[in-house]
C-alpha cells in the first residue's frame, strides 16, 4: 500500500512539475494574458481536466511558483551568517547556483521570458525583505543603506541571470555565479563597513 502512495506522490510531483514548466516555457514565448489553460495542457501533456485538478486557474499556477521560489530561498538566506558571507560571498551564490540547476530547464525558460516582470518584481521584493532583516540584525549598517545596496544587488543579479539564459552561455552558470559574488559583495562590504 505504500508503493502506492509513493507512486501515487510521484505522479503529482511528475505533474506538477512539467505544468509549471509549461508556464514557464509559454511565458518566455508569449504575454502572460495570452496563455490558456489549453496552451498549458497541451505542452505538458495533459488534459485540461488534470490541469483543474491541481490549480483552479493559470494564476494560481502563478502564486505557487512564486511562493515556492520564495520559500526555497527564504530557507536558504535564514542559514546565511552575513558576517561570515561578506569575507566569502561565492558561498551564497554557489547555493543559488544550487537552487537552479536542480531545475534547469524551469529557471531557463523562467529567466528567458520577456513578460515575466511582475512575477519577478514579487520574488524581488520579498527576497529583499528577508535578506534586509538579516542584514540589519547582523551588521551596523543603516535600514536604507541596506535597501539601496540589496535593490541595486538583486536587480543586478536577475538581469545578470536574465542575460546568461538568453545567450550562447559560452560561461558556465558556476562561472558566472563566481563573478556576481564578487561584484555584488564587494560593494555590499562597502557598504555596510561605512
Amino acid at each position: 500500500m505504500e508503493k502506492k502512495g509513493n507512486t501515487l506522490d510521484r505522479r503529482v510531483v511528475r505533474t506538477k512539475k512539467a505544468i509549471r514548466t509549461a508556464f514557464a516555457k509559454l511565458l518566455s514565448e508569449k504575454d502572460i494574458n495570452d496563455i490558456t489553460v489549453s496552451d498549458i495542457a497541451e505542452l505538458a501533456d495533459i488534459n485540461r481536466k488534470t490541469f483543474y485538478h491541481y490549480y483552479s486557474g493559470i494564476y494560481k499556477v502563478i502564486d505557487e511558483i512564486e511562493n515556492d521560489i520564495v520559500n526555497e530561498f527564504s530557507a536558504f538566506l535564514g542559514e546565511i551568517n552575513f558576517k561570515e558571507a561578506i569575507d566569502n560571498p561565492y558561498a551564497i551564490f554557489e547555493k543559488l547556483t544550487t537552487i537552479i540547476n536542480m531545475d534547469m530547464d524551469f529557471y531557463g525558460h523562467f529567466f528567458a521570458a520577456n513578460s515575466n516582470t511582475h512575477i519577478i518584481e514579487k520574488i524581488v521584493r520579498l527576497l529583499k525583505e528577508k535578506t534586509k532583516s538579516a542584514m540589519i540584525a547582523q551588521t551596523a549598517a543603516d535600514e536604507q543603506t541596506i535597501e539601496t545596496a540589496l535593490t541595486y544587488s538583486l536587480y543586478g543579479m536577475i538581469a545578470v541571470f536574465h542575460n546568461w539564459f538568453n545567450s550562447d552561455r559560452k560561461q558556465s552558470i558556476e562561472e558566472i555565479s563566481a563573478i556576481i559574488s564578487v561584484i555584488c559583495f564587494n560593494g555590499l562590504r562597502s557598504v555596510i563597513n561605512m
